[in-house]
């Protein structure tokens, strides 16, 4: 039985944070071992919310470095930069015409975005954001993709895509299916459903503990829990929900604790960050690891560049050939 292929990618913003993790990267690591497993480092998407190109270089290093630290593994699955694959806007260009604007425009999430990236002119790269991610799912016959349910009606423009150039010139594309996985979101530190570093309220994979420290100190709890003593309701604190993730054994007797009044937030807050700290403490020695090895770093993304690239070659020659383009 031929192993199914999956594609998924982030665009890279800088140093990624334990959202990051429980959302995407914990999973992915547990998929590379049950699939064949692409993961794109999406440059180019970033284009879509930020025209400054400066940091996409640097940023796009260090989100590798936190891949490799959380566990990928470089042998078991290439990491690319989208930007350097040229075969992903060509097959963007060709996918583009197969599409109206009025599917794009009815997308479902296309307004969210808009609204939660405050967009106030759409830009075409913004409405054909879906176009170039089927380019890029489908540059690799991606069988699978890992999103949250919010991301179906995305993948379901990639089946239709599919179908639609499959119909036209002939079988060449799988018809992708979202992996539905339970995309846990952590709540900013601030409260915020999401974290986000440009909302400043995120705790880093790199950061150290005492930082850890620093910043859960500021987060937010149970707003009626004044001090010590004060009755508290851990189903509405941040911390709580921080303390089922990262310190599971410990949550029946916080939650007795912090309704009686017998624990206090500081101490909550202090045994929080210490088990965050624990718990990441094997992804900053490998992040040191790869910090202190710039050339390894980079020997592994020229590795996965070049795999992604004879993929992505032998897919645009079928393509190529379906269309009769010569």
């Amino acid at each position: 039985m031929t192993t199914k292929r999956i594609l998924s990618g982030m665009r890279p913003t800088g140093k990624l944070h334990i959202g990051h993790y429980v959302g995407a990267l914990e999973n992915w690591v547990k998929l590379q071992n049950e699939f064949e497993s692409y993961y794109l480092i999406a440059d180019y998407h970033v284009l879509t919310t930020n025209l400054d190109t400066s940091d996409i270089y640097d940023n796009s290093i260090q989100m590798l470095i936190d891949w490799l630290a959380a566990g990928l593994d470089p042998v078991k699955c290439p990491m690319f930069r989208q930007s350097q694959i040229k075969q992903h806007t060509e097959l963007h260009l060709i996918f583009s015409m197969l599409i109206t604007v009025n599917r794009l425009e009815r997308n479902p999430t296309l307004k969210d975005q808009i609204r939660d990236l405050n967009i106030e002119n759409v830009i075409y790269g913004h409405l054909g954001y879906p176009v170039l991610q089927t380019a890029d799912i489908l540059l690799y016959k991606g069988n699978a993709v890992p999103v949250g349910e919010d991301q179906v009606p995305h993948i379901e423009i990639s089946r239709e895509i599919a179908r639609r150039f499959n119909n036209q010139y002939g079988e060449v594309f799988p018809e992708p299916e979202p992996l539905l996985t339970k995309f846990a979101r952590l709540q900013g530190l601030d409260g915020n459903a999401k974290m986000s570093k440009s909302l400043g309220n995120t705790i880093l994979l790199s950061d150290d503990p005492e930082t850890i420290k620093n910043k859960l100190r500021k987060a937010v709890t149970d707003p009626n829990k004044i001090r010590k003593g004060d009755p508290g309701n851990p189903e509405i604190c941040l911390v709580f929900s921080y303390h089922k993730k990262f310190n599971p054994d410990e949550v029946p007797e916080i939650d007795k604790n912090c309704r009686s009044g017998a624990l206090g937030c500081v101490d909550c807050k202090m045994n929080c960050a210490s088990k965050i700290a624990s718990f990441f403490e094997p992804v900053r020695e490998k992040r040191s690891y790869y910090e202190n090895r710039m050339n390894e770093v980079l020997d592994i993304l020229h590795d996965g560049e070049k795999r992604a690239r004879a993929v992505a070659e032998k897919t645009m020659n079928e393509v190529h050939e379906k269309m009769k383009l010569g």
